[in-house]
């Protein structure tokens, strides 16, 4: 009896030691390639490097909580949390924060907060709720349309402002459906109906058909700048990269360095060597998350579990796709690494979820 206690409050320990390696990386990265723009814009090197901090300690203080809760209870809260993320998400429009032509923040006093990213913890939360009600009857057509549909107001709300997350939504809800009810030829449905979806949202405001003509030939606009500089940044790097801290392209040639464009000034000063070192955390986190979730001996365990790998992995491969302009430019940043509070406080609290589903 004791022995089996013991092993139920056991926490992931390898999974614990790799989110806090990810979280003091993203902070010395971000330390060092933030400076420039923190002292020419606010005349403090660590501006960027104190709030993210500051975030950092909030999320870490989020995950120990969230990892001391039973995931169970938080499941049963999930249908809650979509509402409000749904609630936050409808404020944006009408009371959100323009920031270089987005509106994707609200502003509570001092501090900003971006409802996009707790979306898609909600939506996580939401869907395992929804998938673990459903009992036995997760299979076929209808429980498919009906998973998705759910989904639509959610991602219809964020997709309005912002594409790349209403993208990895999406992404979210096909891998928890397809878990669910492994069924392939459905799949090709869905796949076809998302691409219709994505295409319609597109059309729909003519910038975001202008990322795609800068994608295809970023020399040929003033806008592909940024595109053309990041891939300067990585080839400048070599295999062992200049130094730490000794970027040239963070100087103001890669706009808003410390954000989405992070990873390729990373490959500068750390070179293919340390992005390959970061690439690999990034997968031994994934299969941790993958092997907590093939030990869950409940379905809701394993879903939570699923989502959040799927979460990190769709925004990694995304991040770096971007940077290498292998996909056009969607505004997406690297998970721990990139500069954003709200980010690193959901990442974290999710990485929470995952530790609680490993105590038992």
């Amino acid at each position: 009896m004791i022995r089996e206690r013991k092993k139920e409050t056991k926490t992931d320990t390898v999974l614990l030691i790799l989110v806090l390696l990810l979280a003091v990386f993203g902070l010395v990265m971000l330390f060092s390639i933030s400076e420039y723009n923190g002292r020419v814009r606010f005349g403090d090197s660590a501006y960027y490097f104190k709030k993210q901090l500051f975030a950092t300690a909030l999320g870490l203080m989020t995950m120990y909580i969230v990892a001391e809760t039973d995931y169970r209870f938080l499941v049963r809260l999930a249908p809650a949390a979509y509402l409000l993320s749904m609630g936050l998400s409808t404020a944006v429009l009408f009371v959100g924060q323009e920031i270089n032509g987005s509106k994707r923040w609200l502003n509570f006093g001092p501090l900003s907060f971006q409802p996009s990213e707790f979306a898609k913890a909600a939506v996580i939360l939401f869907l395992t709720w929804q998938i673990q009600g459903s009992k036995k009857i997760t299979a076929g057509f209808w429980f498919m349309c009906r998973t998705m549909l759910t989904l639509l107001p959610i991602v219809g709300l964020v997709g309005s402002n912002n594409l790349s997350t209403a993208i990895i939504i999406l992404g979210i809800g096909v891998i928890l459906i397809f878990i669910s009810d492994p069924g392939y030829a459905r799949f090709i449905g869905m796949g076809v109906t998302g691409a219709a979806v994505i295409a319609v949202f597109l059309a729909a405001e003519s910038y975001r058909l202008e990322r795609l003509a800068i994608w295809r030939n970023p020399e040929k606009y003033e806008k592909g700048f940024q595109t053309i500089q990041g891939l300067y940044a990585i080839g400048s790097g070599g295999l062992f990269g200049r130094g730490f801290g000794s970027s040239l392209q963070k100087l103001g040639f890669v706009p808003e360095a410390q954000n989405d464009m992070i990873f390729s000034i990373i490959c500068e000063e750390l070179g293919l060597t340390g992005a390959f070192f970061l690439i690999v955390i990034f997968g031994l986190l994934m299969w941790r998350l993958m092997v907590i979730a093939l030990h869950c001996r409940e379905l809701q365990g394993t879903l939570l579990c699923v989502g959040i790998m799927s979460h990190m992995a769709i925004q990694v491969i995304l991040n770096i796709a971007v940077v290498t302009n292998t996909i056009p430019n969607t505004g997406i940043t690297l998970p721990f690494i990139s500069y954003g509070g709200t980010s690193v406080v959901f990442l974290l609290g999710e990485m929470g979820l995952a530790l609680s589903v490993s105590r038992k």
